[in-house]
């Protein structure tokens, strides 16, 4: 087509001018009426063979229609294109290209001395430049391009066509009957066509051109035969297998069809391809019924294969399977629900369940194998039906059951039948071609049946224990209220308050304070003196073995708690019995404040503690089930088990603990030592049950520790590392809660404890212990040199009570404890001694005090509080110096370095006041220290 046309002439010079026309001719450019990108649009709803015709109308169309982007779309369709094989075949071609032009011109280069491009071999700094070929601008792209159009162009000068589809779908001259022997290829390598299909940048067309030629007769056949059973496909191919690969063939070659109507094609397609599957369905279960598993059920299930995967075989199968037609007879959900008074879970019943379901599987996993070929997976789409239809039935019938008779049935039921599901996963037989992820689609399935109920399950878990946990706390709290209750009522039914009104005192003096123990308890002796293996034993609920003991090995004090509801835990022995109630208002409150000194020891019980373990324990094991076993929702069971963890020490501690600490220390408030009138054990009573409620609070607490290291750690629930645990923060928690109670408890209980000691040193120790010129003793030729009575007394009393931390307190708690005994007992011992009246003979009885007490000091093996009862041995020094030397006491009160710093120089002159005969020897230590009456010449 020209470029331009000729102008019409409508008047000039006349036609002899032979240049006239010439000069009229005007230029007038064309233009296309539609761009290329529109144009390209169109030709994409365009059938095959109007593109052939198209692309003959001119060399413009051509190059649209053989644009190389365009064919590999519809092998992109149709799953044939490898763009790794394309790319792996272009760089082998430009390769080849490259090195077959370019050496040749690289030797001759060589030969004059030149490089390729002109140059010299070697650049300005005689550096060889062969090794750098930058200069050429020819890219593997190019030379494809190049390489195809000459290969095209070769084709078109050999054939005479370039649309490289078969003629005989162009002329109407050539039969278009596959069954024709006219045709070019045979009818079963039509089969195999797309197997033949290789990606080849550049030649695209070529590779559709010959899928088109091979089923593209067969196509339009199928699209217009008006009855099914007529097309020729099946008058071709009689074998039903050759019927359904050129059937798959034609599904797969609509793909690629996306001319205008190409819906309405493919339903046509469809349409074929379902008549024949239902005709092939029918016969495979008509074998089905006859069980000929080797006949014609294999051949059918081959044939279901080769036409779309063989899933319309496999449901036929699985429907038709005793384990899903009959699934009512691998056991009823309701027979693990006997009926009784008491409905407890049938794990047996279940067991069974699981155990016959597991065989009937593993049978029709056989005849799978027997029936389907190797490329149908038919055991998971199997097992994914049973898991759906009869797994999923059974389980949600015998939970819904179980949780409308109650919870803990309930909470046994999920765990168990989870529990068995497991070992039935593992019973499963997979099929020879089933992969290696068989056992993981079991666990998938599995996992899927309990999904729906997983939820609600850990939810009625952490109820449950909330409810059965406070449960025990109130109950055990109604119990101690009761028998306070009943304490009062029994020490006021005999008060006679109008008799204790004239005579107070007398009724005050007559009060006999007697021990009250109403409930028996864990003697501090026997095995659960805060061991660790006996918290261990009652967190894995082993028996305790007690030794037998002699009358002379029975406990001389009071013992810890350990019954509730009428279970004792410790070993028999006698109960105090209970006195006669008082007769006055003021005795029975005194024995009531005594009786509750006395109950310190049962405001907290090991048993309650135990038991809230072990129901944590249950509970924790049974939702870590699906924890250990790796399922989707683990994450969610391993979170509940740390709030039960929680919810343990929450309960545990605020609502048993830390109560019964803060009644202990409101007790201990209460305590007047004056009002007791024996004193004549070394031990505070208040304070020793007090230091055994710590020792039972020390063994609840590693009874919990082994709990969280059994239950929690050892099991991987929670991570003793990860500071921002919920169960490692609330771990952390409930200790520092109990130390700030025993802190607490002991900070009132060392109060009390020193009460004792001053009340022993105002009423025991005499004046003639320290000044014996003032009751006549001094004329005595031996000096007695043992410490007085008080002293033994006091370390007596001392000694006892911090004895009973050792081996049940934490070393740290304990030091802290042993120093704030020892100073509060110096600054008690300070303060006595400042109302004592001290004589230089009586000095030796003092230092020999001074010298026990730091004798006691020392053991405790504490270095900075040695140092105070050193000063205080070497502060008794001052009262030793003769009334005649006051120039020595003065120079020994104004050194500091003497008393380490404990004392100052006016701290010591106030305890050398204390001196017999300081009223005549004060002004010669004043001299001597202030140089008071010197005067300067």
């Amino acid at each position: 087509m020209s470029n331009f046309k000729r102008a019409t002439v409508t008047g000039g010079p006349s036609r002899q001018d032979v240049l006239a026309p010439l000069r009229m001719t005007q230029i007038v450019g064309s233009k296309p009426l539609l761009p290329a990108e529109i144009l390209s649009t169109i030709l994409d709803y365009v059938t095959v063979m109007d593109l052939v015709q198209f692309a003959r109308v001119s060399k413009r169309m051509k190059e649209m229609v053989y644009d190389d982007s365009r064919w590999v779309q519809r092998l992109r369709l149709l799953g044939c294109w490898n763009e790794a094989e394309a790319r792996k075949r272009a760089e082998a071609a430009w390769r080849k290209r490259a090195g077959s032009q370019g050496l040749p011109h690289e030797e001759q280069a060589e030969r004059a001395g030149i490089g390729v491009n002109g140059t010299s071999k070697t650049g300005p700094g005689g550096r060889d430049k062969r090794k750098s070929r930058k200069g050429s601008d020819t890219s593997w792209q190019q030379v494809e391009l190049r390489v195809n159009g000459q290969r095209e162009d070769a084709l078109d000068r050999k054939t005479g066509t370039t649309d490289g589809f078969d003629p005989v779908s162009l002329s109407p001259n050539v039969s278009t009957d596959p069954t024709s022997s006219t045709t070019s290829q045979d009818p079963l390598s039509r089969l195999a066509i797309f197997s033949h299909v290789r990606s080849i940048r550049g030649q695209a067309r070529q590779e559709y051109g010959n899928i088109h030629r091979a089923l593209n007769v067969y196509y339009d056949d199928a699209i217009a035969c008006r009855d099914h059973t007529t097309a020729t496909v099946f008058k071709v191919y009689r074998d039903p297998n050759h019927q359904a690969r050129m059937l798959a063939n034609l599904l797969r070659f609509a793909d690629s069809d996306i001319a205008q109507g190409w819906q309405e094609r493919q339903e046509k397609i469809h349409g074929l391809v379902d008549t024949f599957e239902r005709a092939v369905a029918q016969e495979f279960e008509q074998a089905l019924q006859t069980n000929d598993v080797d006949g014609k059920l294999k051949k059918y299930a081959q044939v279901l294969a080769t036409l779309n995967g063989g899933q319309r075989g496999v449901e036929l199968f699985i429907t038709n399977s005793p384990i899903i037609a009959r699934k009512g007879e691998l056991g009823n959900p309701l027979n693990c629900l006997p009926l009784g008074p008491q409905v407890t879970f049938s794990s047996h019943e279940s067991q069974k369940f699981f155990s016959q379901l597991a065989t009937t599987f593993n049978e029709q996993i056989v005849l799978i194998d027997r029936i389907f070929p190797a490329s149908v997976n038919a055991a998971v789409t199997f097992l994914e039906r049973v898991g759906k239809e009869v797994l999923s039935e059974y389980l949600s019938t015998l939970f819904d059951e179980a949780h409308r008779t109650g919870v803990e049935l309930y909470l046994h039921a999920v765990s168990s039948t989870y529990h068995q599901s497991l070992y039935m996963a593992k019973a499963l037989r997979p099929s020879k071609d089933s992969g290696d992820d068989f056992y993981e689609s079991v666990d998938r399935i599995v996992a899927n049946a309990f999904e729906l109920h997983i939820d609600l399950y850990l939810n009625e878990e952490h109820a449950h224990f909330k409810r059965k946990s406070e449960a025990e706390v109130s109950e055990w709290e109604r119990q101690l209220s009761e028998q306070d209750a009943s304490m009062q009522s029994l020490y006021m039914s005999n008060v006679n308050r109008q008799a204790d009104k004239r005579d107070f005192l007398t009724s005050f003096k007559k009060v006999v304070m007697m021990p009250v123990n109403v409930l028996p308890t864990f003697p501090l002796s026997s095995p659960f003196g805060g061991k660790s293996a006996t918290a261990k034993a009652l967190v894995n609920g082993e028996s305790l073995e007690i030794p037998s003991q002699t009358p002379s090995q029975l406990p001389t004090r009071p013992s810890t708690p350990s019954m509730i509801n009428g279970t004792s835990l410790s070993a028999s022995r006698s109960i105090t019995p209970l006195p006669e109630p008082p007769t006055t208002e003021l005795a029975a409150k005194v024995a009531i404040m005594s009786s509750r000194l006395e109950g310190i020891r049962s405001l907290f019980s090991i048993e309650v503690a135990l038991n809230l373990v072990h129901n944590a324990k249950s509970a924790i094991e049974r939702a870590a089930i699906f924890y250990r076993a790796q399922s989707q929702f683990g994450e969610d069971a391993r979170k509940q088990c740390q709030l039960i963890f929680v919810l343990l020490c929450q309960i545990l501690g605020l609502r048993h603990v830390k109560v019964g600490f803060d009644q202990a220390v409101a007790h201990l408030t209460n305590y007047d030592p004056k009002e007791i009138q024996n004193h004549g054990h070394t031990e505070v009573k208040p304070l020793v049950t007090f230091l055994e409620l710590v020792n039972v609070g020390d063994l609840i607490q590693q009874m919990l520790d082994v709990f969280y290291e059994q239950e929690m750690v050892a099991t991987r629930l929670t991570d003793r590392n990860d500071f921002l645990d919920p169960a490692v923060k609330e771990k952390k928690r409930f200790e520092q809660m109990l130390d700030e109670r025993v802190a607490a408890g002991l900070n009132k209980g060392i109060e009390v404890l020193m009460a004792e000691v001053e009340f022993v040193c105002a009423t025991t120790q005499k004046a003639a212990d320290f000044n014996p010129e003032a009751s006549g003793q001094a004329s005595q030729d031996i000096m007695d040199i043992e410490p007085t009575e008080t002293a033994r007394k006091i370390v007596e009393i001392v000694s006892s009570h911090t004895r009973m931390l050792v081996g049940s307190t934490d070393k740290n708690m304990l030091d802290v404890f042993n120093q704030e005994v020892g100073l509060r007992t110096f600054t008690a011992l300070c303060k006595h001694l400042k109302r004592q009246r001290i004589s230089v003979m009586g000095a030796i009885k003092l230092i020999s005090d001074m010298t026990h007490y730091h004798t006691y000091i020392a053991t405790l093996k504490n270095a900075d509080l040695l140092q105070y009862f050193i000063a205080l041995r070497e502060l008794a020094q001052i009262y030793l110096v003769d009334p005649s030397d006051a120039k020595e006491l003065a120079t020994i009160i104004a050194d500091g370095e003497r008393f380490k710093g404990v004392f100052r120089a006016e701290d010591v002159y106030e305890f050398a006041e204390r001196r017999a005969d300081w009223l005549k020897i004060r002004k010669a230590v004043e001299r001597a220290m202030y140089g008071i009456g010197c005067c300067v010449m």
